[in-house]
């Protein structure tokens, strides 16, 4: 059996798919020409990340597809229903990124509490002509230490960030609709480990009490975060967004960041992805990133081998 790993598959992946008897391709091929190859070279499975779309119409034109895969969690670019409706399994890793996503998380607050992001930008400019200036701009920073962190959606990865925050010393708070509490296991590295409860509050409450805001949701219909929402939010708020562009309404964040209300913005997904808006990628006040939470070795070798062990399981 054959297996298209169209946007990339871990040396780990790989490997225990062949052990398993699969041929697995990584040629890349054009979202358009997917349909074409997958019929010419019999591919039984496709593999994707967030690039390439799996659409009603690729479902209809591979009468002999058996599996579709997501390394990673969100599956808003297959069309789930349709492919499942048609007797194609489909399969993501739900549990293999959260951690790399959620270290993400804390690479943006800590880039927007100490200014990494402007600064990296301004140190070679101004560095060698303008040293005091920026030592300057840059020594108001606070400590995320005794801070409250707000986190919307607290699920698997959610869960790996409160407990990052905790380890920081940071006050915990989640709303989720789903969720209304669960138990997050800190662990130490000599198997010492400590549990505390958090209990699923408002989002409105969540807005007003946070000092600094994540979200971890899947992709909505509308906006969770708008210019409403700003308004009840504490002034000089910090949000991060490292799940699905959309969630913030960019519009509203960039009048509230402009204002003042809002002090920093870390974002790794974007409303017009995969070819953000200038105003928000020029912002001296947005930490960015071109959608990398999963994106680290450790992650991906989890992803490939979970993807290996379900399509070994279904097809064997």
């Amino acid at each position: 059996m054959k297996v298209l790993a169209n946007d990339g598959i871990s040396k780990s992946g790989i490997l225990a798919l062949e052990k398993g008897g699969f041929e697995v391709i990584t040629t890349k091929v054009a979202q358009e020409q997917v349909a074409n190859f997958v019929n010419e070279n019999n591919v039984d499975v496709v593999l994707v990340r967030s690039a390439t779309k799996v659409r009603q119409d690729i479902i209809d034109a591979c009468p002999g597809l058996k599996i579709i895969g997501r390394g990673g969690v969100g599956m808003d670019n297959i069309d789930v229903d349709y492919a499942k409706s048609k007797g194609i399994h489909v399969i993501n890793t739900p549990a293999s990124s959260s951690e790399s996503v959620a270290e993400l998380v804390f690479g943006h607050l800590f880039s927007g509490v100490r200014f990494l992001h402007d600064s990296n930008r301004n140190m070679p400019l101004e560095g060698d002509s303008n040293f005091d200036g920026l030592k300057k701009a840059y020594a108001n920073g606070v400590e995320l230490r005794g801070k409250t962190l707000g986190i919307v959606g607290i699920g698997r990865i959610g869960q790996a960030t409160a407990k990052m925050a905790l380890g920081l010393g940071m006050k915990v708070i989640a709303a989720d609709s789903f969720i209304p509490s669960v138990d997050i296991k800190v662990e130490f590295f000599d198997g010492q480990s400590i549990t505390t409860t958090i209990v699923s509050q408002s989002l409105e409450s969540l807005f007003r009490e946070a000092d600094f805001i994540t979200l971890h949701v899947p992709a909505q219909n509308g906006y969770i975060v708008g210019e409403k929402e700003f308004e009840i939010m504490k002034d000089g708020v910090g949000i991060v967004n490292c799940a699905r562009g959309g969630v913030i309404d960019e519009v509203a964040l960039v009048k509230a960041l402009d204002s003042g209300k809002v002090a920093f913005a870390g974002l790794d997904v974007f409303e017009s992805e995969p070819k953000p808006e200038m105003t928000i990628l020029m912002h001296p006040k947005i930490s960015l990133t071109p959608h990398i939470g999963a994106a680290t070795g450790e992650a991906q070798n989890r992803i490939g081998t979970e993807l290996a062990s379900q399509i070994i399981t279904l097809l064997s």
